[in-house]
């Protein structure tokens, strides 16, 4: 796979590529390389058999030309408040279900994961710059708060019906952070949709309103106001779920052979505290709680650049990057927990149209948002708790690089028959880049 780097140098700005064919935004890729139609094939090669299937796979983005394909696996085992679930997980990182699929097994016979959703509200707001009097604009908010809920109400009929819609709205005075800034405030309740275009839907139309009271009601000055913007935001730290284990240390003695189940509780303990009080500790003891977490959403065709986003502000609400679970450890009675927002749909947009998320929240049996929540969440804390198993047992690589193997082995082009002995030998000895490299030149030495 050869890159045209004469033709590289010769690029100019495309002007219309949107209004191309996918045929032209192909051919206009390929011309790029020294190789075109080994590239077109390749690309060509990841469109799905059903056209059907496919046009909408292109209507999902923009400037669409093939798929792009991640493994799709399933963690069983998974025991949330005595129920059982088969969940799945969309992911390219070695070992992250393996992980899950672990921790679930051990805590299936030891209660299970125990969640529950505290709250489920969702934030969206309208940024204006206000250089009137704010007593004046305070002392018509009641009636322009009215105006605003009867103008929306043609938006938010359907999710009142469902039980949703508008919980609050207020002024927020932000004017010693930022001269002349404030926000309207809105708290929205969206039951079983993620809720962002109904949110921003309401949001624009309260702007509209906003600018029609003052220009038109002839209490201010037009120039008064200014409407920078108005978007959801994807901070919801009141949209959270709690997940938690737990049982007596004892159920940890066969863990490792070198501690008793106590010594290896009191060790996990400060690895949980160590990511409490360092940054360092606590980004890389998140990010394996997300890759659970983020597994799950994109299965179910949920937004996890805006979970990630959520979670990790969430983990800075103290002024201090930490962990987000918490531990523990009194009387030899092992608790381990994690809190986090999460905001999830299971209606609308990719969750109602990606036959494979439609596919998933089947096999997890249609759960609505809130038992969704829950479930990513138990994911979380179970990919969470295998991480630590084995960095505070037999350490992170020797698993991890089991599991990486065949991916080391396909670099290197090995057959079946190779893959097989290599197997084999690497069942009793160290997997790393090299050691695959040394033991692949050996046997095709000896071949």
């Amino acid at each position: 796979m050869l890159h045209n780097q004469n033709a590289v140098n010769q690029r100019r700005v495309i002007k219309g590529f949107s209004k191309f064919s996918k045929e032209q935004k192909i051919d206009t890729i390929v011309s790029y390389f020294s190789n075109p139609d080994e590239i077109k094939t390749l690309i060509k090669s990841f469109w799905h058999s059903d056209k059907k299937i496919q046009q909408a796979f292109d209507e999902f983005s923009e400037n669409t030309i093939t798929n792009y394909f991640f493994p799709y696996g399933i963690a069983p085992n998974v025991i949330i408040n005595e129920k059982m679930f088969m969940v799945p997980m969309v992911i390219e990182e070695s070992s992250v279900i393996a992980a899950a699929s672990k921790s679930a097994k051990f805590w299936a016979t030891n209660g299970g994961f125990h969640s529950e959703v505290i709250s489920t509200t969702k934030v969206g707001q309208v940024h204006f710059v206000w250089s009137g009097h704010l007593s004046k604009l305070n002392e018509h908010f009641v009636l322009l708060k009215q105006i605003m809920l009867e103008r929306s109400y043609s938006i938010t009929a359907n999710m009142e019906k469902r039980g949703g819609g508008v919980i609050s709205m207020e002024l927020v005075d932000k004017s010693s952070e930022l001269k002349n800034y404030y926000q309207l405030e809105v708290r929205f309740e969206t039951i079983d949709s993620m809720g962002a275009n109904f949110i921003n839907s309401c949001l624009e139309e309260y702007a509209a309103v906003l600018r029609e009271f003052v220009n038109e009601s002839g209490l201010f000055e037009e120039q008064d106001l200014q409407v920078v913007m108005s978007i959801l935001s994807n901070y919801t730290p009141e949209c959270l779920v709690k997940t938690w284990v737990e049982c007596d240390t004892s159920a940890f003695d066969t863990i490792d052979e070198s501690m008793s189940g106590e010594e290896f509780a009191k060790k996990f303990k400060m690895a949980v505290d160590i990511a409490t009080i360092d940054v360092y500790r606590a980004t890389t003891h998140n990010k394996g709680i997300f890759n659970g977490i983020d597994s799950v959403v994109l299965a179910t065709g949920n937004d996890f650049r805006a979970v990630e986003a959520c979670g990790h502000a969430y983990a800075s609400r103290t002024g201090k990057y930490r962990s987000l679970t918490s531990i523990e450890l009194d009387d030899q009675k092992f608790r381990y927990s994690l809190t986090l927002p999460i905001s999830l749909g299971t209606v609308g947009g990719l969750t109602s149209l990606h036959p494979m998320a439609k596919l998933s929240l089947a096999i997890l049996g249609n759960p609505n948002a809130r038992e969704l929540m829950e479930i990513a969440s138990a994911i979380g804390l179970a990919n969470n708790f295998g991480a630590l198993k084995s960095l505070t047992t037999k350490g992170i690589q020797v698993g991890h690089m089991k599991m990486h193997l065949f991916n080391i082995l396909n670099v290197f082009n090995a057959t079946e028959s190779e893959k097989d002995l290599a197997v084999e030998y690497f069942k009793k000895n160290k997997v790393s880049h090299s050691a695959v490299q040394t033991f692949l030149n050996s046997v095709r030495h000896n071949a």
